[in-house]
C-alpha cells in the first residue's frame, strides 16, 4: 500500500510484531500455491489495469508488474504528476473523494482489474488519539475502498468481468493496540472483501484479498525487523491474480496471522491472562 494519507505521510507500526504474527521468514515458495476458485486463469496481457496510489511503494511495484506481464495500467495517484513509471498511464484518483472516483472510472472506460493499494497509517490507537485521525483510517480503508469498488465495478462488468484486488494484511486477523485504528479499519476491509467476492461474482467479478505483513517501503520505515522487497510480493500478487486466487498469503507473517485465527482468542493474544 502507499500513497499514504495522515499527518506525518509515512508513520505505521514502530514496532515489530510477535507471536503470533512474527515478520520474520519474509517470503518462501509457498506463497505461489494458491486456492483457485475459477475454471480460466487471468490473460493479463489482455487486460487493463487500474492500480491506486501507484505513484511509488508498493503500489509503483505492482503497476510495474503488471506492466512486465504487457497489461495496460492505469496508475493513480492523488497527484498524477508524481506517477514516474515509463510506460503506465498517470490518473488522478483520491479515493477519499467520491466526485475524484467518478472522474477516473469516466477517464479510463477499459478497466478490467482493478487493485485497491492506497491507503493510510495514522498511528492512531483506539482509546488515547484524535478521532479524525481514526476516521481518516476508516475513510481510507473501508469506505475509501469501497467507493472506488462502486466507482469501477460496473466498468469492469461492461467489459465481460475480471479482477479486484484489495490489498489487505496481517493486521486484518490480529489487532495491536499502538494502532487500533489502522488494525480495525483493514479488519472492516476484509470483511468488506468477503462480502463483494460474494456480490460480484455472478458479474464475472472476482474479488480477491492480498494479505501480507512488512513490506520495505515509508509506511514502516521506522520497524527494526525483517522486510519483504515490495518486488517479490508485487510478483506473487500478480501471480494469484493470474491463477485466479481468491486470497493470496505473500509472506509467512501472513500465514501466521490466519492460523492464529482459526485457533481462536487465546493464540492471537497470549498476553491476556
Amino acid at each position: 500500500m502507499d500513497e499514504v494519507f495522515g499527518k506525518d505521510n509515512h508513520t505505521g507500526p514502530t514496532t515489530p510484531l510477535g507471536a503470533p504474527w512474527s515478520a520474520g521468514g519474509a517470503v518462501d515458495p509457498i506463497s505461489r500455491s494458491f486456492p483457485l476458485h475459477q475454471e480460466l486463469p487471468v490473460d493479463l496481457s489482455t487486460s487493463t489495469a487500474l492500480v491506486t496510489g501507484a505513484n511509488r511503494g508498493f503500489g509503483r511495484a505492482l503497476a510495474a508488474e503488471l506492466l512486465s506481464r504487457s497489461a495496460t495500467v492505469y496508475a493513480s495517484a492523488r497527484n498524477p504528476d508524481q506517477v514516474d513509471l515509463p510506460g503506465a498511464k498517470p490518473i488522478a484518483l483520491d479515493i477519499t473523494d467520491p466526485a475524484s472516483v467518478a472522474a477516473a472510472a469516466k477517464a479510463s472506460g477499459d478497466v478490467t482489474v482493478l487493485i485497491n493499494n492506497a491507503g493510510s497509517s495514522t498511528g492512531a490507537d483506539l482509546l488515547a488519539a484524535d478521532l479524525d485521525d481514526i476516521r481518516l483510517e476508516m475513510n481510507t480503508h473501508y469506505f475509501g475502498t469501497l467507493s472506488v469498488v462502486r466507482g469501477f465495478a460496473p466498468q469492469i462488468a461492461a467489459n465481460g468481468g475480471g479482477v479486484i484486488l484489495n490489498v489487505l494484511s496481517g493486521l486484518s486477523w490480529v489487532s495491536f493496540p499502538e494502532i487500533g485504528a489502522y488494525c480495525a479499519a483493514k479488519s472492516a476491509e476484509w470483511s468488506l472483501t468477503n462480502a463483494l467476492r460474494v456480490q460480484l461474482a455472478d458479474q464475472n467479478i472476482q474479488v480477491a484479498g492480498l494479505h501480507v505483513g512488512y513490506m520495505d517501503t515509508d509506511m514502516v520505515r521506522a520497524v527494526d525487523a525483517e522486510k519483504s522487497d515490495p518486488a517479490d510480493i508485487a510478483r506473487i500478487a500478480v501471480d494469484g491474480i493470474a491463477a485466479g486466487a481468491y486470497e493470496i498469503l505473500a509472506d509467512n507473517a501472513a500465514r501466521q496471522a490466519q492460523a492464529a485465527l482459526a485457533e481462536g482468542v487465546a493464540t492471537l493474544y497470549p498476553q491476556l491472562p
